[in-house]
């Protein structure tokens, strides 16, 4: 380490390198590894400055992945314009492939169904279960039905002359 960088950074703080901005305005940094004053030496990191200083505002893809796999170490080189540029023309041409898919199976599906080779699904309403007894009744019976192995409550409710004793 140089020693003009060495007393800018105990002069002012930390010495950090501006690496590249990207097209939402985020500042990338890095930060070389140092040394402080009592010796101890101070891993390199990578840093991102972002534009939208409030955390709520950040989405998926606020920072785009050829810059984050730098900040995470995962690639040694900053990515350059013209990278950004030719991955993001590739992600448009895949999407607009994949829109062309699906207008293409959409209308082979229509056109399987107009010819009657498959069957539309069937949109049935179901009302209650239909193991029940009472299926499709508006309400079920007053009295338990037993027979054999198969039991069904019916509905209960306490008389009302009688009292519980304690």
């Amino acid at each position: 380490m140089s020693k003009i960088s060495s007393l800018l950074r105990r002069t002012f703080g930390i010495v950090k390198e501006h690496v590249g901005t990207d097209h939402f305005g985020n500042k990338y940094y890095s930060i070389p590894e140092q040394r402080t004053w009592m010796g101890r030496t101070v891993r390199a990191r990578r840093m991102v400055e972002p534009s939208k200083l409030v955390e709520s505002e950040y989405t998926e893809g606020s920072i785009p992945s050829e810059w984050d796999a730098w900040i995470r170490g995962r690639r040694k080189d900053p990515p350059t314009i013209e990278e950004l540029e030719r991955n993001q023309l590739y992600r448009e041409q895949i999407k607009q492939k994949a829109r062309e898919v699906e207008d293409r199976d959409s209308t082979l599906q229509a056109q399987e169904h107009a010819e009657g080779l498959v069957a539309r699904p069937m949109q049935t309403l179901i009302e209650g279960h239909a193991s029940a007894k009472h299926f499709r009744q508006t309400r079920p019976s007053e009295d338990p039905i037993s027979t054999g192995n198969t039991f069904e409550p019916g509905s209960w409710a306490p008389n009302k002359g009688t009292t519980s004793k304690k």
